[in-house]
């Protein structure tokens, strides 16, 4: 079956409000064997919204409308939805009487806008609301020989989440057809998406009953793998076999399989390996320290490090010679070697990392581009440079240059 849900409220369509509510209702859905293949953003506009219910209906099994149940003028989902399915609205006396208890708990006197919310659609099942005074409405209908189900919840997230988890996933669950879902996500490093889905895609086109999704992001790609099936082992078993396939293909590029961040597969080897790790960073300013001790547990493995953005300070904590820094300059492959192996020195680590580049959006030059970024890796024995050259602002392009130093990292420990 395929949902749509619906996000209503001008504020939505403003650069300072997101939608986050459909992200949660979504992975909900999707446990379901539902697809959710549309998402709209509807501002407080009647017309706009009973357009938007409209069109819904037409091409959707499965309405979930958020927000627009409260007191307020510009609170229309009832009427626009009522409008869109030609029904009739009616005024629940239990519910007003619910609301008032409310108030009265609080001592405060019920406003009589508040009976708006009190409003039902005809045949509309009513989702009762602990949490709030908005009731959420269950309704079904039928389009040609299929069943329509439209459901309307409020939109702050600490009422809509135990609503739809207690209240609306067990009236799907027993309209639903039964469908076992296997998932599997891979996770790729430092491999472009072009290049990545070049490499699978023979592979995965293979496999119609498994639906293959390909994100990117900042020096990540993921395969977000999916199968249905009439049992959790069929379905298991599709997913598992072109994973090992994929994971075959792509070899040491793949760092996660079970949804593992960067920075905790790291953590797994360091503490696999009995290691320690420090860090010298300079156009990060300890980004790379954060996301390592993001992890819970990290104080087992790291040691600490400095942000050594003065060329003083690489020397002062470091041990970076300033004949080195003078000849070939703060942002070299040489300085990233000396940051990685003078920090681990300083620190008694097993490894040391070191970066220092151009972050931007100034200070670059002709030889030394904003966005070009040396790491370095020592574990003592050895040190690894790599000299790479990002694009986009100055987080991007200091989360990438994290992202490498992590990835380089891993494959040391590997």
């Amino acid at each position: 079956m395929i949902a749509e849900i619906i996000a209503i409220g001008s504020e939505l369509l403003t650069p300072h409000f997101q939608d986050t509510n459909s992200l949660y209702l979504t992975e909900k859905l999707n446990e379901l064997g539902v697809e959710v293949g549309f998402k709209t953003v509807v501002g407080d506009n009647r017309d706009h919204l009973t357009s938007a219910a409209r069109t819904a209906l037409r091409r959707a099994d499965i309405l979930i409308f958020m927000g627009g149940l409260g007191p307020t003028e510009d609170d229309l989902t009832r009427e626009c939805v009522a409008a869109a399915l030609g029904r009739d609205l009616h005024r629940d006396s239990e519910i007003i009487a619910e609301i008032y208890k409310r108030f009265a708990k609080m001592r405060r006197k019920m406003p009589e806008n508040n009976d708006r919310q009190a409003d039902i659609l005809d045949g509309a099942e009513v989702l009762p609301n602990a949490l709030g005074t908005a009731p959420g409405q269950w309704i079904e209908t039928e389009s040609g020989d299929q069943n329509q189900y439209v459901i309307l919840l409020p939109g702050p997230p600490h009422e809509i989440k135990p609503m739809f988890d207690e209240q609306v996933v067990p009236r799907l669950r027993a309209h639903l057809p039964q469908q076992f879902i296997a998932t599997r996500v891979l996770k790729v490093a430092m491999m472009p998406e072009s290049e990545c889905d070049q490499r699978v895609a023979p592979i995965y086109k293979r496999y119609a009953d498994v639906h293959t999704t390909i994100l990117a992001g900042a020096g990540e790609v993921q395969l977000r793998l999916t199968a249905r099936a009439e049992s959790q082992d069929a379905a298991q078993q599709r997913v598992d076999e072109l994973s090992g396939l994929l994971e075959d293909e792509l070899d040491d590029f793949v760092y996660s399989t079970a949804g593992e961040s960067l920075e905790q597969i790291v953590g797994y080897y360091l503490q696999m390996r009995g290691a320690t790790i420090a860090v010298a960073e300079s156009c990060t300013g300890g980004m790379l320290g954060e996301r390592i001790t993001k992890v819970s547990g990290s104080s087992r493995y790291f040691i600490g490090g400095a942000i050594v953005y003065d060329n003083e300070m690489k020397s002062l904590f470091a041990n970076v010679p300033p004949m080195l820094i003078a000849q070939h300059g703060a942002v070299s492959k040489e300085v990233a070697a000396a940051l990685a192996e003078g920090i681990r020195d300083e620190c008694r680590a097993s490894m040391g990392v070191g970066i220092t580049g151009v972050a931007g959006p100034t200070g670059g030059t002709e030889d030394k581009p904003v966005g070009l970024v040396y790491h370095a890796v020592s574990d003592g024995k050895r040190t690894n440079v790599v000299e790479r050259k990002f694009l986009g602002d100055r987080d991007r392009i200091r989360w990438w240059a994290t992202q490498q130093a992590l990835d380089m990292v891993r494959r040391m420990l590997m």
